[in-house]
């Protein structure tokens, strides 16, 4: 109902997340994700930038679908190789939950962040193949960091907030030398 409002010339990209698939997803919640809404990872291309949208439950906890891990993960590898071949102006990153709050070094936070080990292999990926840039929400108030040349921005809720930053949308300029 409410994203028929939206201006149909406005492309809209949804990211699945705990609320869609569950803390702990399975075949039949991703699958019905899938017929609702669209994939669940996918990528695109605007003006030179490359765009990857992950399902970040995968990374949470993909104990009752693990092939849908492997499968993402594969996917994921051969899209980063795209990336570091085609050396595209930017790539950037999109996941419900962040690899990290603040840092890439803080402690799990079981809930908010991925494990320690999954986001620092995860981010390493990304920095090989150029991503710039992982944007997310799942916090439900502002936070971000910076782990070498990588951005994490976590972006708080437009409905229920947690803490005292305000609902609303995140702007992004992303030009031909930054985002």
């Amino acid at each position: 109902r409410v994203l028929r409002a939206v201006d149909r010339a406005i492309p809209l990209v949804l990211v699945s997340g705990n609320h869609d698939i569950g803390n702990t997803p399975t075949a039949e919640t991703v699958e019905e994700f899938c017929r609702t809404w669209g994939d669940d990872y996918f990528s695109f291309w605007v003006g030179g930038v490359l765009f990857l949208v992950l399902n970040s439950q995968f990374y949470e906890n993909p104990s009752k679908c693990p092939s849908l891990k492997q499968a993402q993960d594969q996917w994921l590898d051969e899209q980063l190789s795209i990336a570091r071949q085609r050396h595209c102006q930017h790539a950037i990153v999109f996941q419900h939950i962040p690899l990290f709050l603040e840092s890439i070094d803080e402690d799990d936070d079981y809930y908010f962040n991925l494990s320690k080990s999954t986001r620092k292999k995860l981010a390493d990926k990304f920095i090989h193949a150029g991503v710039r840039v992982v944007f997310s929400g799942h916090y439900h108030r502002n936070a971000g960091g910076t782990y070498q040349n990588l951005d994490m921005v976590v972006s708080s809720a437009i409905g229920c907030q947690l803490g005292r930053d305000p609902h609303g949308l995140r702007v992004v300029v992303v030009t031909a030398e930054k985002i």
